[in-house]
């Protein structure tokens, strides 16, 4: 861009930024984001600024750039994400994320000593969520088939578990 083009920008920029960052605010409701909003219009008309040749629709022109800015930003996901004034889970302490970790690997080291066909049903019904004709159509057999690998799954389990099956019901 040539230094007369250069110094016409600069001028309309100095005029007409703050008027475009009030229009931007209207649009969105956060100074923050208005700022990012007149920004993105400014640098769309700087890269056009020499195939303008209607001075006097500038104004227009900006002002369609903020709008399809704002339009583009809430297309964006990360948009979509709301902050709250309280945080909706505490996080978690040291002593539950060990607990955690105890209660999980106890159960994998038992669900290790189950019979594979029974573990099969196990994983996918309770720690996947399948139902039983999910868990049927994956495994390639009955729904009786399921249900009754359930229940010897659960059986064995529970024997593999014994005294620890109490401390797994009083973990959080």
């Amino acid at each position: 861009m040539e230094q007369r083009e250069e110094q016409d920008f600069a001028e309309y920029f100095a005029a007409r930024r703050e008027a475009v960052r009030r229009t931007a605010y209207m649009l969105c409701g956060d100074w923050h984001r208005a700022d990012d909003l007149a920004q993105t219009a400014f640098v769309a008309l700087h890269r056009r600024w020499r195939k303008v040749r209607d001075r006097g629709a500038l104004d227009a022109y900006v002002r369609r750039s903020v709008v399809r800015a704002l339009i583009d930003e809430t297309r964006r996901p990360w948009r979509r994400e709301r902050g709250v004034d309280q945080v909706p889970e505490a996080p978690a302490t040291d002593r539950e994320v060990g607990d955690a970790v105890a209660t999980r690997s106890t159960l994998l080291e038992a669900l290790a000593q189950v019979p594979p066909r029974q573990r099969a049903v196990l994983v996918l019904r309770f720690l996947e969520g399948l139902d039983v004709a999910a868990t049927a159509a994956a495994m390639k057999c009955s729904t009786g088939t399921v249900k009754s690998q359930t229940a010897r799954g659960l059986t064995a389990l529970r024997e593999v578990l014994g005294d620890a099956l109490d401390d797994l019901r009083s973990a959080p």
